[in-house]
């Protein structure tokens, strides 16, 4: 057994957390925190954990014996509280983007286009981190006592590209993500814009070109083929409360068609359980993932233009938070990587 403290335990993704990992038959979560509702038992602020976790909410900074440290915080919160966690040879997971890039440069980068320009408190500890994907980074993760949890949108659009740019499938300066989300993206704290008569029957963009996951997507796909790419990106807010459907557009290659497509794809991801492929006969939609660590994969081909589309779905508080924290974790320690994850999604 190994145990588990989780700092920011009730936003929606600490909540995930604390729901998989009470599950879970290898870890003990010894400690939940936040900065509010101290005195608290989680329980009372959500009552589904009844009988499942009745822990008191801590003080974050109160010191409690543990083997791996989940950061379910926002921005800038997480990498003043690495050093000391690493240092005591305590494993991090940071859902934030405080450790997705592992050199100083690229941080500082990431930093400016999100308008944060916060100085990485822990910037040494750049160069250990590992970037949360684990159907891409599994080797490196395992190795790792610091991952940087990928981004929602990132996830989604990672994984449905990364097969067509690894065969040099797709012209990858024609790619364009095109990314829906539900509200929980937003998180739990109230605001205006996601104020219920606001947000109900109300569809629209944000963040148009500026959105924080496209550096992390660009960085990660320009690896797989070792040149710099530069993507069009959009993300759009649907009136519903979870999920994440990216429909991802490239021109096909010459002498590229669905069958050579569907079969990279099939390669691909043949040893990665939580990822489901279907063809262009099949219908997929986000009941097909939610409340599971899926990414389903729908593969089609546009033979009128020679497009590559595929749709990726998500559930973005699962395989885009808490359960992809979770699998990484497993992967960290050694274990299957699929232990205490495999949900069946929620129908319908």
């Amino acid at each position: 057994m190994i145990k588990a403290k989780i700092i920011g335990a009730t936003g929606y993704g600490g909540v995930g957390a604390i729901e998989i990992l009470s599950n879970h038959p290898l870890v003990e979560l010894v400690s939940i925190s936040a900065t509010q509702d101290i005195g608290k038992h989680i329980n009372d602020l959500y009552p589904h954990l009844n009988g499942i976790c009745e822990l008191e909410i801590d003080d974050p900074d109160n010191d409690v014996e543990c083997d791996v440290l989940f950061l379910a915080t926002p921005d800038g919160v997480g990498m003043g509280y690495a050093d000391k966690y690493y240092n005591n040879n305590i494993k991090i997971i940071d859902y934030s983007g405080d450790f997705r890039f592992n050199t100083e440069d690229l941080y500082n980068e990431y930093s400016r286009r999100i308008g944060k320009n916060i100085a990485h408190k822990s910037s040494h500890l750049l160069k250990e981190s590992v970037y949360g994907v684990a159907e891409l980074h599994r080797n490196n993760i395992s190795k790792s006592s610091i991952v940087g949890n990928a981004g929602c949108f990132a996830v989604s659009s990672i994984l449905a590209i990364a097969p067509a740019l690894k065969e040099n499938l797709i012209d990858y300066n024609s790619i364009i993500f095109d990314a829906k989300t539900g509200i929980s993206g937003a998180g739990k704290k109230a605001t205006d814009a996601y104020h219920y008569p606001h947000r109900y029957e109300q569809m629209n963009a944000y963040k148009i070109a500026t959105h924080q996951h496209v550096m992390e997507i660009e960085n990660e796909i320009s690896k797989i083929i070792k040149k710099n790419i530069a993507v069009t990106f959009t993300a759009q807010v649907l009136p519903i409360v979870r999920g994440i459907m990216t429909t991802v557009y490239a021109r096909l290659n010459e002498n590229v068609d669905y069958e050579k497509l569907f079969n990279a794809y099939k390669q691909f991801y043949q040893n990665d359980s939580f990822i489901d492929l279907y063809g262009m006969a099949d219908n997929v939609g986000s009941r097909h993932v939610r409340g599971s660590n899926k990414c389903a994969l729908w593969i089609n081909v546009d033979t009128r233009t020679n497009m590559m589309v595929i749709v990726s779905h998500i559930d973005n508080l699962m395989k885009g938070q808490a359960s992809n924290a979770i699998q990484n974790m497993n992967v960290m320690f050694g274990f299957d990587e699929g232990l205490g994850l495999r949900f069946i999604p929620s129908y319908p």
